[in-house]
This record gives structure tokens, C-alpha cells and sequence, in this order.
């Protein structure tokens, strides 16, 4: 499609972040094909429009044509839909308010969806640590991550660096769950939709985004949370299962967080292999709790 216009609209949720506008910079800074075009929808969670002004001078600076849309619902899947409600590209790509993009993320991003002909791709999320960091999560990288595949595939995403393609939203009628806006969970439960509809997802290994950790998710406790509530995502989607095969998979749960958590004790003279085994326990916990009926946790 090198012959033909690619129109890529970006979409960045924002709440109460001054970094987006170094975001919206990284932004106005991609160097793009010829044949891509580029516009930007800013979707503001606050109750009033704080961020319009900053977010319409920065674009203005850089060059960037831009949407400002004025969510105010403090839920980050009714942003997210504003931005599904305003789409008029080929192409959706998601990125935080917090993170910043290499120059060539478009670029790489339209290439891999292109070549490999997938309804979506995911890129990587590097994570940027400050000199302050406890050094097991930095030697550990704790907070960075990537595509994970379950048997060769990829089942679910995320909506901090991934672009899809606007005729798979419309076709299977995505959209983000209101209801898990201020639990998390909702990117899970989108992309879970999305794979369930035939959709594809593919990776883009060079399409690069960065994120600062801030001091407060630099914490053993803010990681098991996280895992927690991821792994209570997963054991969501078993409820969809008969009653024989959320036992199954109940038990299964179990015994791979029981598995971890002997795993921590045995390498517990190693910060980071202690604390790897221990995250990865949480998230099969995580599971066991939620098909078990407990209630997800609310991270936001």
C-alpha cells in the first residue's frame, strides 16, 4: 500500500498529566512515510477541559492536526470511546499520557500491520527508570513489557502502544467496557473481543514507546497489585465457562500460583528471581480470586 494514502489517527487519553505534552512533542517529531498521514485525537478525562489549552499549543508548535475532545468522566473507557466516536482513519494507534514515542513508531507500527496483514499489533513499552529506583525492580526491568503469546498466539492486548485497523473495530463493534473504566481491565476485555471476533494480532518490535516510572509504582506492593488484578482479568473471561471447566481451570490457577510461590521461597537469597517468581504467584492468585467470585480490585 506504499502507492496509497494511510491515514493513521492517534489516540491519546489524558488526565490531570502535564506530560502529555511531551507526549504530543514525540508526536509532532515522527518521521513518516510519504504515504501516511497522521492526526491526533486528545480525549480529556477531567471533569473540565484543564488540558485543551496546553494540548492546542503544543499541537500548534508542532505541527500536529489535531481533535480535542472533552470526556468528563473520570473512566478510561469512556475516553477511550471518544476516541472510537471521533476515528475517521484507516488506522487506530493508542499511546499514554505519560509515554513518548521514537520518531520511526508510526512508521514501524504501519509497516508491521501492512506486512503481516493482522487486524492489530502491539509494540513494546520500554520503561525508563529515575536514579532513585530500588535497584532489584531496575536490574529486574519489572516495568517494561511486551506481547505475550499463549500457544504461538496472541490473545489480548494493550492500549499503550498498539495500532488496529479501523475496519476490525467496526466489523466486530468494539468498544471499552464503562464498567471496568476505574477497575482496569478494560484493555484486557477489548482485545480478549477482538481475538474472539478472528481478529489477529501481530507484534512490532520496533515501534518503541517510553515511560518514566514514577516513585510510586516503584514498589514490590504496587507490582503484585498490578499482576493481581491482571491475573483477575484473565479469570474473568473463565467465568464464560460451564461449571466443570472453572473448576478446571480454578485448580489449574492454583497450582501454578502454589508453584511460584515455592518457587520465591526457593531462590529467596536472589532479590530479583525472588521477587519475579513472587509477581508471577500474584497473577495466578489473581485468578483463583476472581473465578472464585471475589471482587476485582480498582486501580484507578
Amino acid at each position: 500500500m506504499a502507492d496509497q494514502v494511510v491515514r493513521v489517527d492517534v489516540g491519546v487519553c489524558t488526565f490531570k498529566r502535564p506530560s502529555v505534552v511531551a507526549t504530543l512533542a514525540s508526536l509532532g517529531a515522527q518521521r513518516l512515510p510519504p504515504h501516511v498521514r497522521m492526526r491526533v485525537v486528545v480525549a480529556d478525562n477531567e471533569p473540565t477541559p484543564a488540558a485543551r489549552g496546553a494540548v492546542l499549543a503544543t499541537a500548534a508548535a508542532h505541527g500536529i492536526d489535531l481533535d480535542y475532545v472533552h470526556a468528563p468522566a473520570r473512566n478510561i473507557s469512556l475516553a477511550r470511546n471518544a476516541v472510537l466516536d471521533a476515528l475517521a482513519g484507516d488506522y487506530l494507534a493508542f499511546i499514554d499520557d505519560d509515554q513518548t514515542a521514537a520518531p520511526d513508531w508510526i512508521a514501524n507500527l504501519v509497516e508491521a500491520a501492512e506486512r503481516q496483514g493482522v487486524a492489530a499489533v502491539l509494540g513494546p513499552v520500554t520503561a525508563l527508570y529515575p536514579p532513585e529506583t530500588p535497584p532489584w525492580i531496575a536490574a529486574g526491568d519489572f516495568h517494561s513489557f511486551r506481547p505475550v503469546k499463549v500457544g504461538g498466539r496472541i490473545l489480548k492486548g494493550y492500549s499503550c502502544n498498539v495500532l488496529i485497523r479501523t475496519e476490525m473495530i467496526r466489523r466486530a463493534g468494539l468498544r471499552f467496557d464503562p464498567a471496568l473504566g476505574r477497575m482496569g481491565g478494560e484493555d484486557d476485555d477489548f482485545f480478549y473481543r477482538l481475538t474472539d471476533a478472528g481478529g489477529v494480532i501481530g507484534e512490532a518490535p520496533a515501534a518503541r514507546v517510553f515511560e518514566p516510572v514514577p516513585a510510586a509504582r516503584a514498589s514490590l506492593t504496587w507490582l503484585l497489585r498490578r499482576a493481581f488484578r491482571s491475573g483477575q482479568s484473565h479469570g474473568r473471561r473463565q467465568l464464560r465457562r460451564a461449571l466443570p471447566g472453572r473448576l478446571v481451570q480454578l485448580l489449574l490457577a492454583g497450582a501454578k500460583s502454589a508453584a511460584c510461590f515455592i518457587g520465591a521461597a526457593a531462590t529467596a537469597v536472589f532479590p530479583v528471581r525472588r521477587r519475579r517468581w513472587l509477581v508471577r504467584g500474584a497473577l495466578h492468585a489473581g485468578a483463583v480470586a476472581r473465578i472464585a467470585g471475589i471482587k476485582e480490585l480498582e486501580l484507578y
